[in-house]
This record gives structure tokens, C-alpha cells and sequence, in this order.
């Protein structure tokens, strides 16, 4: 039998592994419960986490303004994003532009500082993220990252460019730093590889290789086999090293819960890492994986748009929507 190389993997089915339609809803709970997960712990040192739950066995505690279960900024976006997709019936950018303007003015809990400049600029859809851009000349952090989640699910099915170009338009929207826009590009792509049952490990490489040359070298540090958190030149609530902390978490566990505790044990931004690790563990191995100890508290109040929580079950049939697992909301293509 011919051996099988890591590239063949990254694009060859897991058969035996969890279902699309698992992992679609793995990635998009998984993402909130980080999230969840993550936020009581923010800006804390590294080690906090485990030093709360030295059995192992976290739970959703709250604390730091967050209630036990409650997910954050991150989640809120990203379900903005998935809801205007399949609403408007595919990429409607003003329209997710004035959801995210809707949602700032309604007094979250929390917002980037970056984000909120960009959404409260009164601005134009776009130009305002440019325009932030031209005058403070840093737009590389994780906003865009921690949201994309959804929009990772429902253009998977449309293959490498046109979900990477989606993830770029889509971060645009708030992040005017071209670095933003590679980094959710290079998830949307990893996210991609896991939900068709291959390796996103293995395809780094590849997804590397569709990335302009001007950020390929630095990504490609963060992303490699050896990079540590501990070798970041920035805070994590940067870009660079947010996703390249989330797939160091994955490629050195074995399953979902110790992702999400390696990726909150870093400290610093710890709710949008772990959000960011929770997509793509999630989308790995599936939503069986995520422990019911998190999935039932789950919650998530949805500022400026009537009072809405979502919890589990909403987050799981908005997952198999994006992912088109419940019959004809999506669409093979985008406008």
C-alpha cells in the first residue's frame, strides 16, 4: 500500500471521523464556548486557567463582568456575520456593515477599541476602515479574526479562493491592515481543509502559498511546526500571534478540551484565542467532542436586536444553515 503524505491527508475525507454537519456545528459552538471559556480569564497571566481547574475539568465559571456561560464580542459578531449571509443569501457587505453598527451603538459589554472606532466613525461602509487606517496606521488585530467563524462554514463548500477572498472582504470591513485580512483568510482555508475531513495541519503550506508574498514570510512563522506563544513579538490580541497560538494549541493536544485549555493558559487576550482555537478544534473534531458541561449554559445576548439570547440549540441550526446541511440556504456562490 503507497504511503500517505501529509498533503494527501489535508485533502483526502476522514471517513471515519465525525460527519460534515458535526463538525460544521463543532467550529461554530466550539467557537462560542472558547469564547465563553476564555473570558472570565482576559488579559490574565499565563497559567490562570489551569490554576482555577488543576483537575482538568473546566467549567464555564463567568467572572470579569461575564456571566458563567455567557460568550462575548467575538461570538456576537460572528453570528451577525452567519445571520446577514443567510438572510441576504450571500455576501451583502454594507448590509453586514450596518448590522455591526447596529449592534455597537446598543452598548455591548464589550468592543475592540479598533472596531469601535471604525463603527461609531459615521463613516461610509467602505471607507471607514481605510480611512482609521490612514490616520492611526495599526489595524492588525484580532477583531476580524475572532468573528469569522460562520463565514468559515458557509463559503467551505466554495473552495480555497473564493473563501479565502470572501474572508478578506469581510475583514476589511473594520481592519484597514492587510495583515487582518490574511490571517482570517488563513483560517477561513484551515476551517475549510477540517470540514472536508482532511488535516488543516497538513495544509498550511498550501493556504501559506495563496497568501500575497508581502505577509507571507510572517505568517508563516507563527504558523510553522516550532512556534511557540512564547515566541510572539506581539500581544495576542494581535493577529499574528491569536491564530498562530490557536493552531499551536491544536497541533499539540489531542482533542478539543485540552485545545481550549492550552489556548487559555497563554493569558492575554484569552476569550478571542480561545474563540478563534474553538473554531478550528471544533471544526476538527466535531461537535461531540465539546463537553456538555459547556455546551448547556451557553449563552449569548445579542445587543440591538430586540432582546435576542441565543444558546446552543440556535447556534447549532445556524451552523447547519451556513453549512447548507439543512437543504437549499446555500448558495455555490457570491455577489
Amino acid at each position: 500500500m503507497t504511503p500517505t503524505s501529509p498533503e494527501d491527508r489535508a485533502l483526502r475525507p476522514d471517513r471515519s471521523g465525525p460527519d460534515r454537519g458535526a463538525r460544521a456545528v463543532g467550529a461554530v459552538v466550539g467557537s462560542a464556548v472558547g469564547d465563553a471559556l476564555g473570558a472570565p480569564f482576559e488579559f490574565g497571566p499565563p497559567g490562570a486557567y489551569s490554576a482555577r481547574f488543576p483537575d482538568g475539568a473546566g467549567t464555564l465559571c463567568g467572572g470579569g463582568g461575564w456571566d458563567p456561560g455567557e460568550a462575548t464580542d467575538d461570538t456576537q459578531m460572528a453570528v451577525l456575520v452567519g445571520e446577514s449571509l443567510l438572510e441576504r443569501g450571500g455576501l451583502d457587505l454594507p448590509d453586514i456593515f450596518g448590522r455591526f453598527r447596529r449592534w455597537a451603538v446598543s452598548e455591548p459589554k464589550d468592543i475592540g477599541l479598533q472596531t469601535e472606532a471604525v463603527l461609531t466613525s459615521g463613516d461610509p461602509w467602505d471607507l471607514a476602515a481605510a480611512l482609521h487606517f490612514q490616520v492611526n496606521m495599526r489595524a492588525a488585530g484580532n477583531g476580524s479574526l475572532m468573528r469569522a467563524t460562520t463565514s468559515a462554514v458557509y463559503f467551505a463548500r466554495a473552495g480555497r479562493a473564493a473563501t479565502m477572498d470572501a474572508a478578506r472582504r469581510i475583514a476589511a470591513l473594520t481592519h484597514g491592515d492587510g495583515a487582518a485580512w490574511e490571517g482570517t483568510a488563513l483560517f477561513h482555508e484551515l476551517v475549510r481543509v477540517a470540514l472536508e475531513g482532511g488535516d488543516p495541519l497538513a495544509a498550511v503550506d498550501e493556504a501559506l502559498a495563496a497568501v500575497p508574498e508581502a505577509h507571507r514570510a510572517r505568517w508563516a512563522v507563527v504558523l510553522g511546526p516550532d512556534w511557540h506563544p512564547d515566541d510572539a513579538t506581539e500581544f495576542n490580541g494581535a493577529v499574528w500571534p491569536c491564530l498562530g497560538t490557536a493552531v499551536w494549541a491544536v497541533r499539540t493536544t489531542t482533542g478539543f478540551e485540552p485545545a481550549l485549555a492550552a489556548a487559555v493558559d497563554v493569558g492575554g487576550d484569552t476569550d478571542t484565542v480561545a474563540a478563534v482555537t474553538g473554531g478550528l478544534a471544533g471544526a476538527v473534531y466535531g461537535i461531540d467532542a465539546v463537553p456538555e458541561r459547556w455546551t448547556r449554559p451557553l449563552h449569548l445576548p445579542l445587543p440591538g436586536f430586540g432582546g435576542r439570547v441565543l444558546r446552543t440549540e440556535d447556534l447549532t441550526a445556524l451552523a447547519l444553515r451556513l453549512d447548507g446541511s439543512t437543504g437549499s440556504d446555500h448558495p455555490e456562490n457570491y455577489t
